[in-house]
């Protein structure tokens, strides 16, 4: 399974905001911090806002910032809110009508793959957009404990 770049663009955006929450920001320095395209970036945005994890201020002295209550948000429902689409495999999808899938009965993939994506969100959802600010040596240091 891979994330979108919607959805790695989108965490790139909140996690630059949230480094600095009371500061608006533009695109355009987002864009230019991760290089990143901008046209792109502009849909991302407008998302982030309408879904409300981010404030975004029009006109003259406008920008963007990080809505505080983004930090209690699960990291699986930001992800579920940035993805347009979880169809792991085409038996996923509604089939379309007069083709249905010739396995269906007497296959378990669905059923697997399922199971399997579940716990991806699962595992996600154990953690808020503020565990993911942690002190990077702290974070280091766990990583080699495990080890």
């Amino acid at each position: 399974m891979r994330l979108t770049l919607k959805t790695d663009y989108a965490l790139r955006t909140l996690l630059y905001l949230a480094k600095q929450p009371e500061r608006l920001a533009s695109i355009g320095e987002i864009a230019t911090h991760y290089a990143i395209s901008e046209n792109h970036l502009v849909k991302v945005v407008h998302e982030l806002g309408r879904k409300g994890f981010i404030d975004t201020i029009r006109g003259k002295g406008g920008g963007i910032r990080f809505n505080p209550a983004t930090n209690e948000a699960r990291v699986g429902d930001i992800v579920r809110a940035m993805e347009d689409d979880f169809a792991l495999v085409d038996c996923f999808k509604d089939p379309a009508p007069g083709h249905p899938c010739l396995l269906t009965g007497d296959c378990r993939l669905q059923n697997i793959l399922d199971h399997a994506l579940q716990a991806f969100f699962s595992h996600l959802d154990q953690y808020q957009f503020k565990d993911l600010l942690k002190e990077p040596e702290a974070a280091w240091q766990t990583i080699q404990f495990l080890r």
